[in-house]
């Protein structure tokens, strides 16, 4: 019952949206992957890249009419006009949520001033003020990037701030507890440098191809679907081929080009990308300079526990050679324990003294003649 229970409380989770239009307003959708395609036109393939059962790298994608953005627990779709976002109340999503209410709306134009002459000089302000404001589209995505970037960047100020006197406990005192507790974090490193890895490594493949920055501009391309150039009769049907869909998409920019400026003025979104780009690779070479202390701190470990094991090793030599010695002595005293007649045993006392002191005389040369010889060698430390 617990287990039926779970599965329909994650397939419950799972069905969760958010949407936000442009004015910042949230509504909590409870809808299946059909509606959701139907809604904002993308493909069963792009949805799945949504799926938080499914285990997608950090991917944005540009479509005809939405950016399919899956950035770690951010998984959206953003449109011209409103913003579809996943799991909505999600402990590490409902910040973005309050974030994108915040931002979304269009920034305040200038109050009228007072005066004859005012309303000639506020419907100027008015007409700049739309002008300068970034498309709805890049609002909702520079929001999606800093609140990825944020959060990575607080997972590696955690990583930092337990690992760095980890490793210095460890250098000072070697044991069990303390080198199972910097495995540990070695391991959450290796996975937060891959997540963090995986964003930057997005950021810089859309850097590098301007037609993949182009295709996010989804109002650029709704203005162009929607001016008389490009409305010559081209159905609405046709984007559910994918090939014929490429081509609408490129006649359709190319006609935006025409209305609008050249489609390939991707400055505004380069810029933006470059910003988050910079900061995603600033994590990176956190994580970078923490590995390359973690590296340092073995080397030094490895060459504490080298210095031991050659301790170790002088150690067992000296025994080694004192117990060849003791042999040598023991070797004397059972000789002489036999029961072998002597031609000396009237005098049997004086003689007893010589044997024990010329075999302890003898062991002990034997002992300096070892020791000396590993020294001369240098399979012993001065």
């Amino acid at each position: 019952m617990d287990l039926q229970v779970a599965l329909k409380k994650k397939t419950i989770i799972s069905r969760s949206w958010i949407l936000l239009d442009s004015t910042g307003e949230g509504t909590i959708l409870d809808v299946d992957k059909y509606a959701i395609m139907h809604r904002v036109q993308i493909h069963a393939r792009d949805l799945r890249i949504l799926d938080p059962l499914l285990s997608y790298p950090s991917t944005i994608l540009g479509r005809e009419r939405a950016i399919v953005l899956n950035l770690e627990h951010i998984k959206a779709i953003i449109t011209a006009e409103e913003v579809l976002l996943r799991d909505p109340l999600e402990d590490n999503v409902i910040p973005i949520v309050e974030e994108l209410r915040r931002r979304l709306p269009p920034e305040n134009t200038i109050p009228q001033a007072q005066g004859d002459g005012s309303e000639h000089l506020s419907g100027q302000h008015d007409v700049e003020a739309g002008e300068d404001e970034s498309p709805f589209e890049f609002r909702a995505l520079e929001v999606a990037l800093e609140a990825i970037c944020s959060f990575l960047d607080a997972r590696t100020t955690e990583l930092e701030t337990a690992a760095y006197p980890a490793l210095d406990e460890l250098t000072s005192k070697i044991s069990s507890r303390n080198l199972d507790r910097v495995r540990k974090l070695k391991s959450a490193m290796t996975r937060l440098t891959a997540r963090v890895q995986k964003v930057r490594d997005e950021l810089e493949q859309l850097l590098d191809d301007d037609d993949d920055m182009a295709d996010l501009y989804l109002s650029r391309k709704l203005a162009g679907a929607s001016s008389p150039v490009s409305g010559s009769g081209v159905p609405n049907w046709f984007p559910d081929s994918p090939t014929i869909g490429s081509k609408i998409s490129r006649a359709s920019r190319a006609s935006v080009a025409t209305v609008h400026g050249n489609e390939n003025d991707v400055e505004e979104l380069e810029m933006l990308l470059e910003a988050y780009y910079m900061q995603i690779d600033g994590t990176l070479n956190k994580l970078s300079t923490l590995r390359e202390y973690i590296d340092d701190t073995e080397d030094y470990i490895n060459i504490q526990l080298d210095n031991h094991r050659n301790q170790l090793i002088q150690l067992e030599l000296f025994l080694s050679s004192g117990t060849v010695c003791l042999s040598i002595y023991s070797l004397v005293a059972a000789v002489f324990g036999m029961n072998i007649p002597y031609t000396w045993k009237e005098n049997h006392g004086y003689t007893f003294k010589w044997v024990v002191v010329l075999a302890g005389l003898a062991c002990t040369v034997v002992f300096v003649f070892i020791t000396s010889y590993a020294r001369h060698k240098g399979l012993v430390c001065s």
